[in-house]
C-alpha cells in the first residue's frame, strides 16, 4: 500500500491538469482544490510580490500542516527567497516545483529537504532544455513541466509561436520518455477569454506527446482535461485493432498491425476515462 506522500506524488505524476494558486491568497486554496483540477500548485514565486513572500510561506505551511495535498512552487536557486522557501517546507511531504530547473537546483532542493523529496522540474531556460535528460535522470524528479513564457522571453520568440517552441517541447518529451518518467506538462495559456484557447494549446501539446498542462484559471480545467482524452475516432480505431488483429503480424482495415500498433491501441483505451 502506498503512503500518503507516495499517493500524492503518483497523482501529480499522472495529472492532466495542475492549477496555480497564489500563495498569498489562502482563501482561494480550498476553492482551487475543489475546482476539478487533478492537483493544485501553491505558488511562492511569480504570483507573489517580494513584500508578500513571508506571509505566503506561512499560509502555504499552514495548508500543508492540515494534511491537504499540494505542489509548492518555490523561488529558484540563486534568488534571495530560495533558502527560506525550502526551510518553510521542512517536515512536509509536498511535491516541490522548482523554477528555472537545473541539475544543480534539484540537488540543492534535495540537500535541503532530503532524498525522499519529489520534484516537478519546471524547465524554462535554454540551459534547462539542454540539461533535460540529466534532470530526468535524477531519482527525485517525477515529471518535467515546460515554462513556455519564461523560455520564450529568454530566447526572444513569441510564447504563442508553436513552430519556434517545437524543438524545446519535443526535447522535454524525448528526455522524459527516455528516462522512463511520465511525459511532461505543457506551459500555461495566458488567454482567459474562455477555455477554448487552453483546449487548443493542450490538444497541440498532446499531439507532441505531452500528457498534461499547467492551468491558471478554473475555466481552463475542463477543456484542457478533455484535450488529453482520446477522441471517439481514436477509441474506435483502437477497438477495431484489438478486435481484428490476430497473433503476430496481421492486417486490419487495410493496414499492417504488429506489436507496436497493438500497444498503441491498448494505451489509447487505457486513457479512456469515459468507461469509469
Amino acid at each position: 500500500m502506498k503512503s500518503s506522500a507516495e499517493a500524492d506524488a503518483f497523482a501529480i505524476a499522472n495529472a492532466r491538469t495542475l492549477l496555480f494558486v497564489p500563495g498569498d491568497r489562502p482563501t482561494r486554496f480550498a476553492k482551487a482544490a475543489a475546482s476539478g483540477a487533478d492537483g493544485v500548485i501553491l505558488d511562492l514565486e511569480d504570483a507573489v510580490t517580494a513584500p508578500g513572500k513571508d506571509a505566503a510561506r506561512s499560509h502555504v505551511a499552514h495548508w500543508l500542516a492540515g494534511g491537504s495535498p499540494a505542489v509548492v512552487r518555490i523561488n529558484g536557486l540563486g534568488t534571495q527567497w530560495f533558502a527560506d522557501d525550502v526551510a518553510a517546507l521542512g517536515g512536509s511531504s509536498c511535491t516541490v516545483m522548482l523554477p528555472k530547473a537545473s541539475v544543480g537546483g534539484v540537488a540543492a532542493v534535495v540537500e535541503a529537504l532530503g532524498g525522499q523529496t519529489r520534484v516537478v522540474a519546471l524547465v524554462e531556460t535554454a540551459a534547462g532544455i539542454v540539461q533535460a535528460s540529466a534532470i530526468c535522470a535524477l531519482p527525485q524528479v517525477i515529471r518535467l513541466a515546460f515554462g513556455s513564457i519564461d523560455f520564450s522571453t529568454e530566447t526572444g520568440v513569441s510564447a504563442d509561436d508553436r513552430e519556434a517552441l517545437l524543438h524545446a517541447r519535443s526535447a522535454l518529451v524525448l528526455a522524459s520518455v527516455a528516462a522512463g518518467i511520465t511525459p511532461p506538462l505543457d506551459g500555461v495559456t495566458t488567454d482567459l477569454s474562455s477555455g477554448e484557447p487552453a483546449r487548443s494549446d493542450a490538444a497541440y501539446a498532446s499531439r507532441l506527446g505531452f500528457t498534461g498542462k499547467l492551468c491558471i484559471h478554473p475555466v481552463q480545467i475542463g477543456p484542457v482535461s478533455s484535450a488529453f482524452q482520446p477522441n471517439l475516432a481514436q477509441l474506435s480505431w483502437a477497438r477495431s485493432i484489438l478486435e481484428g488483429a490476430a497473433s503476430g503480424v496481421s492486417k486490419v482495415n487495410g493496414h499492417m498491425v504488429d506489436a507496436p500498433v497493438l500497444e498503441r491501441a491498448r494505451r489509447l483505451l487505457s486513457y479512456d476515462t469515459t468507461k469509469d
